[in-house]
Protein backbone atom coordinates (compact mmCIF):
# COMPACT_ATOMS: atom_id res chain seq x y z
CA UNK A 1 0.00 0.00 0.00
CA UNK A 2 1.31 3.82 -1.42
CA UNK A 3 0.43 5.94 1.79
CA UNK A 4 0.41 9.44 -0.27
CA UNK A 5 1.36 13.06 0.79
CA UNK A 6 0.12 14.71 -1.83
CA UNK A 7 -3.41 15.57 -3.75
CA UNK A 8 -4.45 13.51 -5.87
CA UNK A 9 -4.10 15.80 -9.62
CA UNK A 10 -7.53 16.62 -11.87
CA UNK A 11 -5.31 15.54 -14.48
CA UNK A 12 -2.26 12.66 -14.78
CA UNK A 13 -1.13 11.24 -17.80
CA UNK A 14 -1.93 8.26 -19.08
CA UNK A 15 -0.44 4.95 -20.03
CA UNK A 16 -2.33 2.81 -22.66
CA UNK A 17 -1.50 -0.68 -22.42
CA UNK A 18 -4.08 -3.74 -23.06
CA UNK A 19 -3.94 -6.21 -20.86
CA UNK A 20 -2.23 -4.32 -17.98
CA UNK A 21 -4.21 -3.64 -14.79
CA UNK A 22 -3.48 -2.19 -11.20
CA UNK A 23 -4.81 -3.74 -8.78
CA UNK A 24 -5.60 -2.09 -5.58
CA UNK A 25 -3.05 -2.04 -2.80
CA UNK A 26 -0.66 -3.62 -5.62
CA UNK A 27 2.42 -3.16 -7.58
CA UNK A 28 3.01 -3.37 -11.20
CA UNK A 29 6.45 -3.62 -13.20
CA UNK A 30 7.12 -1.92 -16.50
CA UNK A 31 9.74 -2.25 -19.23
CA UNK A 32 9.24 1.05 -20.95
CA UNK A 33 10.82 1.26 -24.91
CA UNK A 34 8.38 3.92 -26.47
CA UNK A 35 10.01 7.54 -26.88
CA UNK A 36 6.56 8.76 -26.01
CA UNK A 37 6.57 7.05 -22.60
CA UNK A 38 9.99 7.44 -22.06
CA UNK A 39 9.15 11.32 -22.28
CA UNK A 40 6.27 10.64 -19.93
CA UNK A 41 8.52 9.15 -16.81
CA UNK A 42 11.00 11.74 -17.54
CA UNK A 43 7.68 14.04 -17.20
CA UNK A 44 6.32 12.67 -14.20
CA UNK A 45 9.48 12.27 -12.40
CA UNK A 46 9.29 15.90 -11.77
CA UNK A 47 6.13 16.14 -10.67
CA UNK A 48 5.84 15.84 -6.54
CA UNK A 49 2.91 13.15 -6.79
CA UNK A 50 5.16 11.14 -9.90
CA UNK A 51 1.84 9.10 -10.68
CA UNK A 52 0.98 7.67 -13.85
CA UNK A 53 -2.89 6.35 -15.48
CA UNK A 54 -2.58 3.14 -16.59
CA UNK A 55 -5.67 2.69 -18.57
CA UNK A 56 -6.59 -0.10 -21.48
CA UNK A 57 -8.59 0.41 -24.28
CA UNK A 58 -11.49 -1.00 -24.88
CA UNK A 59 -9.88 -3.57 -26.83
CA UNK A 60 -6.62 -4.41 -28.58
CA UNK A 61 -7.98 -3.26 -31.78
CA UNK A 62 -9.66 0.20 -29.95
CA UNK A 63 -8.58 3.63 -29.57
CA UNK A 64 -11.40 3.89 -27.31
CA UNK A 65 -10.32 4.32 -24.01
CA UNK A 66 -12.09 2.32 -20.81
CA UNK A 67 -14.01 4.37 -18.38
CA UNK A 68 -11.94 3.32 -15.50
CA UNK A 69 -8.19 3.15 -15.06
CA UNK A 70 -6.23 2.97 -11.97
CA UNK A 71 -3.04 5.59 -11.03
CA UNK A 72 0.61 4.41 -9.70
CA UNK A 73 2.74 5.98 -8.22
CA UNK A 74 6.26 5.36 -9.43
CA UNK A 75 8.28 3.22 -6.75
CA UNK A 76 10.98 2.36 -8.56
CA UNK A 77 12.89 3.06 -11.16
CA UNK A 78 16.20 2.25 -13.10
CA UNK A 79 18.10 3.17 -16.38
CA UNK A 80 19.06 0.41 -18.71
CA UNK A 81 22.33 0.80 -20.73
CA UNK A 82 20.32 0.53 -24.39
CA UNK A 83 18.11 3.54 -22.99
CA UNK A 84 14.50 1.57 -21.73
CA UNK A 85 13.53 2.47 -18.14
CA UNK A 86 12.45 -0.07 -15.71
CA UNK A 87 9.86 1.04 -13.68
CA UNK A 88 7.44 0.06 -10.45
CA UNK A 89 4.04 1.40 -9.69
CA UNK A 90 2.59 1.76 -6.67
CA UNK A 91 -1.12 1.72 -6.79
CA UNK A 92 -2.84 4.74 -5.29
CA UNK A 93 -6.19 4.85 -6.44
CA UNK A 94 -8.72 3.65 -9.01
CA UNK A 95 -10.05 6.69 -11.21
CA UNK A 96 -13.05 7.68 -13.41
CA UNK A 97 -11.90 8.77 -17.34
CA UNK A 98 -14.15 11.95 -17.23
CA UNK A 99 -11.88 13.35 -20.51
CA UNK A 100 -8.79 12.16 -22.39
CA UNK A 101 -6.50 14.64 -24.67
CA UNK A 102 -3.65 14.24 -26.45
CA UNK A 103 -2.31 18.25 -25.69
CA UNK A 104 1.20 19.14 -26.54
CA UNK A 105 2.85 15.84 -24.94
CA UNK A 106 3.51 12.66 -27.12
CA UNK A 107 1.43 11.00 -24.74
CA UNK A 108 -2.42 11.42 -23.93
CA UNK A 109 -3.70 13.00 -20.60
CA UNK A 110 -6.65 12.24 -18.66
CA UNK A 111 -9.15 14.17 -16.64
CA UNK A 112 -9.69 12.06 -13.47
CA UNK A 113 -12.40 11.69 -11.31
CA UNK A 114 -11.00 9.81 -7.65
CA UNK A 115 -14.31 9.72 -5.86
CA UNK A 116 -16.00 6.93 -6.12
CA UNK A 117 -12.34 4.67 -5.20
CA UNK A 118 -11.66 6.19 -1.89
CA UNK A 119 -11.53 2.65 -0.39
CA UNK A 120 -7.96 2.05 -2.48
CA UNK A 121 -6.26 4.04 -0.31
CA UNK A 122 -7.47 2.28 3.22
CA UNK A 123 -6.82 -1.02 4.31
CA UNK A 124 -6.84 -4.59 2.77
CA UNK A 125 -10.10 -5.82 2.59
CA UNK A 126 -11.74 -9.21 3.60
CA UNK A 127 -13.73 -11.81 1.22
CA UNK A 128 -15.62 -13.92 4.38
CA UNK A 129 -17.42 -15.96 1.51
CA UNK A 130 -14.16 -16.83 0.05
CA UNK A 131 -13.65 -20.89 0.03
CA UNK A 132 -9.98 -21.16 -0.01
CA UNK A 133 -10.33 -24.74 -0.87
CA UNK A 134 -12.54 -24.69 -3.62
CA UNK A 135 -10.73 -21.67 -5.39
CA UNK A 136 -7.04 -22.86 -5.25
CA UNK A 137 -8.94 -25.97 -6.96
CA UNK A 138 -10.47 -23.90 -9.70
CA UNK A 139 -7.13 -22.38 -10.29
CA UNK A 140 -4.90 -25.48 -9.93
CA UNK A 141 -7.05 -26.76 -12.91
CA UNK A 142 -7.30 -23.70 -14.83
CA UNK A 143 -3.56 -23.72 -14.83
CA UNK A 144 -2.95 -27.42 -15.55
CA UNK A 145 -4.85 -26.77 -18.61
CA UNK A 146 -3.40 -23.85 -19.91
CA UNK A 147 0.04 -25.19 -19.02
CA UNK A 148 0.92 -22.22 -16.45
CA UNK A 149 3.06 -23.15 -13.75
CA UNK A 150 3.01 -21.15 -9.94
CA UNK A 151 4.73 -21.26 -6.57
CA UNK A 152 1.52 -23.04 -4.85
CA UNK A 153 2.90 -23.11 -1.38
CA UNK A 154 2.97 -19.30 -1.70
CA UNK A 155 -0.31 -19.21 -3.33
CA UNK A 156 -1.90 -21.52 -0.69
CA UNK A 157 -0.75 -19.18 2.07
CA UNK A 158 -0.97 -15.59 0.18
CA UNK A 159 -3.69 -13.45 1.77
CA UNK A 160 -7.24 -13.48 -0.50
CA UNK A 161 -6.53 -9.73 -1.48
CA UNK A 162 -3.08 -10.30 -2.57
CA UNK A 163 -3.88 -13.34 -4.35
CA UNK A 164 -7.04 -12.45 -6.11
CA UNK A 165 -5.47 -8.80 -7.42
CA UNK A 166 -2.34 -10.76 -8.20
CA UNK A 167 -3.96 -13.29 -10.32
CA UNK A 168 -6.37 -10.59 -12.19
CA UNK A 169 -3.27 -8.78 -13.42
CA UNK A 170 -1.22 -11.36 -14.29
CA UNK A 171 -3.29 -14.26 -15.78
CA UNK A 172 -3.55 -14.32 -19.71
CA UNK A 173 -7.24 -12.45 -19.54
CA UNK A 174 -8.95 -10.84 -22.33
CA UNK A 175 -9.32 -7.42 -22.14
CA UNK A 176 -12.84 -6.86 -21.26
CA UNK A 177 -12.28 -9.30 -18.74
CA UNK A 178 -9.37 -7.84 -16.90
CA UNK A 179 -11.36 -4.32 -17.32
CA UNK A 180 -14.28 -6.17 -15.29
CA UNK A 181 -12.40 -7.40 -12.83
CA UNK A 182 -10.74 -3.66 -12.30
CA UNK A 183 -13.99 -2.09 -12.08
CA UNK A 184 -15.20 -4.51 -9.48
CA UNK A 185 -15.89 -2.57 -6.42
CA UNK A 186 -15.40 -5.06 -3.69
CA UNK A 187 -13.11 -7.13 -3.43
CA UNK A 188 -15.61 -10.01 -2.88
CA UNK A 189 -17.34 -8.98 -6.57
CA UNK A 190 -13.81 -9.25 -7.70
CA UNK A 191 -12.76 -12.67 -6.57
CA UNK A 192 -16.67 -14.03 -8.03
CA UNK A 193 -15.98 -12.34 -11.14
CA UNK A 194 -12.90 -14.31 -11.53
CA UNK A 195 -14.36 -17.49 -10.17
CA UNK A 196 -16.98 -17.14 -13.20
CA UNK A 197 -13.94 -16.50 -15.80
CA UNK A 198 -11.85 -19.24 -14.89
CA UNK A 199 -14.95 -21.90 -14.77
CA UNK A 200 -16.34 -20.13 -17.83
CA UNK A 201 -12.15 -21.28 -19.33
CA UNK A 202 -12.56 -24.53 -18.28
CA UNK A 203 -16.19 -25.19 -19.73
CA UNK A 204 -14.94 -23.77 -22.80
CA UNK A 205 -13.55 -25.38 -25.96
CA UNK A 206 -10.81 -27.75 -26.01
CA UNK A 207 -10.82 -28.01 -22.61
CA UNK A 208 -14.18 -29.38 -21.41
CA UNK A 209 -12.51 -32.58 -20.96
CA UNK A 210 -11.58 -30.88 -17.25
CA UNK A 211 -14.62 -30.62 -16.04
CA UNK A 212 -15.15 -34.30 -16.17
Amino acid sequence: MIRRSFDLPETLPLFVLPGAVLMPRSRLPLNIFEPRYLQMVDDVLRTPHRLIGMIQPLDEESTTLAHVGSAGRIVGFAEQDDGRYMISLGQVSRFRLTEAEQGFAPYPQGFADWSDYAADQGAPEQDPGWDRGHFMDLLRRYMEAHALSTDWDVAGRAEVELLINSLSMALPLEVQDKQGLLEAVTLAERRELLEGLLEYELRGGENDEVMQ
